[in-house]
């Protein structure tokens, strides 16, 4: 079945500039995404969602398409994922091409395999799920947390306070690396699955101290 992989990396990022792009270990940072969802061999089609010419360049000498620019209403702060990925749907319907199923890919995260994104999508199918996505294990409980108010800390779970790490159930939180989804429905069914996976082969990517940290997993783990 047809698949399509959209990678999105607008040009406006503030807290590292031009973060799709930024050199991550010899190479943009985009490309290892890139790399890894034409390597697989899974997709029909490879492409990038973006608004700003030089990434665009980018992605096209690292083999990906760009078939259109992303409008502005989706460059912006407020654009959800989602918003972007139905542009993208609308954009091929024009053209009457359609797809069975997405696997958007985010630009900064050079730690997906081929096997990974094999093995997610084996799941989907299998299971006949509308979507599914990698996630971590928090490595300390959530309930155990705390806040800081007056300069005094308390439990955010007054509840938990007493109860062993061990015995509290296991939480997990997204890896923020790709989904896999249905075409039609997109993010929006009810139908979610998930692929377990170790936090030290992700990383999120929103501070100079976070890219440090993922070039130094990548280095010594990858």
């Amino acid at each position: 079945m047809p698949n399509l992989c959209i990678i999105p990396a607008r040009g406006g990022s503030k807290r590292i500039p031009r973060k799709n792009i930024k050199d991550f270990l010899g190479k943009p940072i985009i490309a290892y995404s890139i790399e890894v969802a034409l390597k697989s061999g899974l997709f029909d089609e490879v492409m990038v969602s973006t608004d700003d010419a030089e990434i665009a360049e980018i992605a096209l000498q690292y083999g990906a398409k760009v078939p259109f620019v992303r409008s502005k209403e989706n460059a912006d702060d407020f654009a959800t994922l989602s918003d972007v990925i139905e542009e993208v749907k609308i954009h091929y319907s024009d053209s009457f091409i359609y797809f069975d199923r997405i696997c958007c890919i985010l630009a900064t995260v050079p730690f997906v395999t081929s096997d990974l994104l094999t093995e997610t999508l084996q799941k989907m199918v299998e299971e006949q799920l509308d979507s599914v996505r990698p996630i971590i294990k928090f490595s300390y409980p959530p309930q155990r947390g705390v806040k800081l108010a007056d300069n005094k800390i308390s439990f955010v779970y007054p509840e938990f306070s007493e109860t062993r790490s061990q015995d509290l159930e296991p939480i997990y939180h997204d890896s923020g690396m790709f989904y896999w989804m249905d075409y039609k429905k997109g993010l929006t069914g009810l139908n979610k699955g998930a692929i377990i996976i170790s936090e030290k082969f992700a990383q999120d990517i929103d501070s100079v101290e976070d890219w440090e940290i993922a070039e130094f997993k990548y280095k010594n783990f990858k």
